[in-house]
């Protein structure tokens, strides 16, 4: 198992409502796409989340969790959320609050197609 099944379908509930999901393997882990934005994710045992940059600082001073590092090189506006950061549903429902509310105003890196002519 690369990633926490577990975690995996608490943040597909946590995510049911929202319209356009789709789960991408990536990583080494699964990551949730919102609206064809990477919004939230799992590397091993912890949730990656994708937060506004602006609120990075306040954020990696919460019990569990660090700035992401995953190419050892820090990441501002994404962090991981050890399972201490997340253990109760109210703890856990903050931080997928903090990557929706990014997501809707992140920009998408999905590419476009330009026509030939």
């Amino acid at each position: 198992m690369a990633y926490n099944e577990g975690l995996a379908d608490r943040i597909r509930e946590a995510l049911q409502y929202q319209p356009d999901i789709k789960e991408k393997e990536m990583m080494g882990g699964l990551t949730f796409m919102v609206n064809d934005k990477m919004c939230v994710g799992i590397i091993k045992d912890e949730m990656m989340c994708r937060i506004d940059p602006n609120f990075h600082e306040t954020a990696i001073e919460k019990t569990g969790c660090r700035t992401m590092d995953f190419t050892k090189r820090p990441m501002k506006g994404y962090v991981m959320v050890e399972d201490i950061g997340m253990h109760t549903d109210e703890e856990f429902d903050y931080w997928i609050s903090l990557c929706l509310e990014f997501n809707s105003k992140a920009k998408s890196s999905k590419k476009k197609t330009i026509k030939q002519t």
